[in-house]
């Protein structure tokens, strides 16, 4: 363990290394409340839908690609979005004898770190072992900011083992930098490059029919409270939109049952996708509650209300949905993606309300007048056209390094 460590990162070291025999039982119990996969509790846990096609690009120019995350759910995607030949595994625990493992097992050349996790074993191991490190799409919130500058010895050796480090924004290169990030760009923010989700067209088609000619809105990666508040608004609207469908996407679709509850207790039909059913006539709540669903929701309803923004959890990314054609409404909590929220709102291309009542009053303004939810929706797509490119300018700071590991490669 080098003596140049700082004191607090020597014993996080010491702690995770004392910690990890007891990990398979933390894990157990995990895969008991069904927060692990079941076959793969070897590995560990992030989300990759920003740089799916980051990895696309990267693994067309013929490199191998190993893609970590930390979740079930980004674990299920993967399956889904990643392109043939990528491997997906669960980031190891951040003990040093997981995380030797994994180095010793793979032996990358090269380490791409996404947004703003931060693993310190993970880097201080790969940076001993001299392998190259950038930051991709780094985001640094101003509480995580303030956060680290209660520790500024120990961000900034961490940092400093990374090659360059490409921010979303200049606010995040400039806090990036300010925690003493050795070389720092800012690229864009690769979530506005990410295409529409993937679709089955016969799906599609046949959910389609099903829902015919009636109004349709949606509430996307929903959190808890806000279905609530968007049932209410349900209630509220059927009496001027009595064919009104109301379509739920919840964030965790385990909670597809609770959510059922809500609404029937609030006197509404209940139709739940993880059972089979079809939103028929009928049906006023519609629960998506299986996963890989938001391409069919954003391309089924033109009225879309992202969550996470209602409740303080900092928002949801609004971009596939604008993308495929939805007038989208957020709650006020949207720090996650502060500045796209505010360009978008500036620019008309989304509506900013404050609490259940003004959603209400949004949700029926643009079922009451589709040439007013069109404008928005077609300004929203305009704002995300010129706001993106952040995938060409990655690609660019990344080419020096992937050239280099060709040279390697042809060298070996």
């Amino acid at each position: 363990m080098p003596d140049r460590l700082p004191l607090v990162l020597r014993l996080y070291q010491f702690a995770s290394f004392a910690a990890a025999p007891v990990a398979p039982r933390l894990l157990a119990r995990r895969l008991n409340r069904g927060k692990e996969h079941p076959t793969r509790l070897a590995e560990r846990v992030g989300e990759m839908l920003a740089v799916v096609p980051l990895i696309e690009r990267i693994r067309a120019q013929n490199f191998a690609v190993l893609v970590t995350s930390g979740t079930v759910t980004s674990a299920a995607l993967a399956e889904h979005r990643l392109p043939p030949g990528v491997l997906h595994q669960f980031i190891p625990l951040d003990a040093p004898r997981y995380v030797g493992r994994f180095l010793d097992h793979w032996r990358p050349d090269l380490a791409l770190f996404v947004e703003s996790d931060l693993w310190p074993n993970l880097i201080v191991e790969s940076g001993r072992r001299k392998i190259p490190m950038i930051v991709v799409n780094g985001r640094l919130s101003e509480r995580s900011f303030h956060r680290w500058q209660m520790v500024p010895g120990v961000i900034a050796a961490l940092l400093s083992h990374f090659d360059l480090c490409l921010a979303q924004s200049s606010a995040d290169a400039q806090r990036y930098g300010a925690l003493g990030a050795p070389r720092v760009t800012s690229t864009g923010n690769l979530k506005l490059d990410v295409p529409g989700p993937p679709v089955d067209e016969t799906i599609l088609r046949q959910l389609k029919l099903t829902v015919g000619l009636r109004p349709v809105i949606a509430a996307a990666s929903t959190h808890d409270g806000e279905e609530t508040a968007f049932i209410t608004a349900h209630r509220r609207l059927r009496a001027k939109h009595p064919a009104l469908l109301t379509m739920i996407a919840p964030r965790h679709p385990a909670r597809g049952g609770t959510i059922a509850d809500i609404a029937k207790v609030a006197g509404l039909s209940v139709g739940l996708r993880s059972r089979g059913e079809a939103p028929k006539q009928g049906i006023d709540v519609y629960i998506a509650d299986t996963l890989g669903e938001l391409g069919l929701i954003y391309r089924l309803a033109p009225i879309v209300f992202m969550g996470g923004s209602l409740v303080e959890h900092g928002g949801q990314n609004p971009i596939e949905a604008i993308r495929l054609g939805a007038a989208v409404v957020h709650g006020p909590h949207v720090w996650n993606f502060a500045e796209i929220y505010a360009t978008l709102d500036t620019a008309n291309g989304s509506k900013l309300i404050a609490d259940e009542e003004a959603l209400t009053m949004q949700l029926n303004a643009w079922l009451a007048n589709p040439a007013a939810r069109t404008a928005v929706a077609e300004a929203g797509a305009k704002t995300v056209r010129q706001l993106g490119g952040a995938l060409d300018r990655t690609l660019a700071a990344l080419d020096p390094y992937l050239v280099q590991l060709r040279l390697e490669q042809r060298a070996s």
